[in-house]
């Protein structure tokens, strides 16, 4: 039995050189390590010409979701994090006791006047 067409079974016509290892410019590049308190290591890469200020010092690590730094040894710790808060709690946050004490004086006294009292 005799096959027609392709001299190499499995290729296409003018699809190149098989194994072909250029496909584009590599730009340089740097690889940088980070570990999280779980001691996992996890490599981002930078660009070879970027300054040293802005790669960043801590990124969240992507298995464990908690915080890595670029120092083995010392790994970020991760941060407390802050409880819930009412809308009160922001309120009595921007104001003190004698502010609210004169805002909801001022608003009772617009209140009456509006109610003719």
């Amino acid at each position: 039995m005799a096959t027609g067409g392709n001299a190499i079974r499995g290729t296409r016509v003018g699809s190149g050189p098989m194994g072909e290892q250029d496909h584009g410019y590599h730009a340089d590049r740097i690889a940088v390590s980070y570990w999280d308190g779980l001691g996992n290591e996890t490599v981002r890469y930078f660009a070879a010409g970027l300054p040293e200020d802005e790669i960043p010092d801590t990124i969240d690590h992507p298995q464990s979701g908690l915080p890595a730094g670029r120092d083995k040894e010392n790994p970020p710790a991760l941060a407390k994090p802050e409880p819930y808060k009412t809308h009160l709690a922001y309120v009595k946050e921007r104001r003190t006791d004698e502010e609210a004490v004169q805002l909801l004086e001022d608003a009772l006294t617009q209140l009456r006047e509006r109610r003719g009292q």
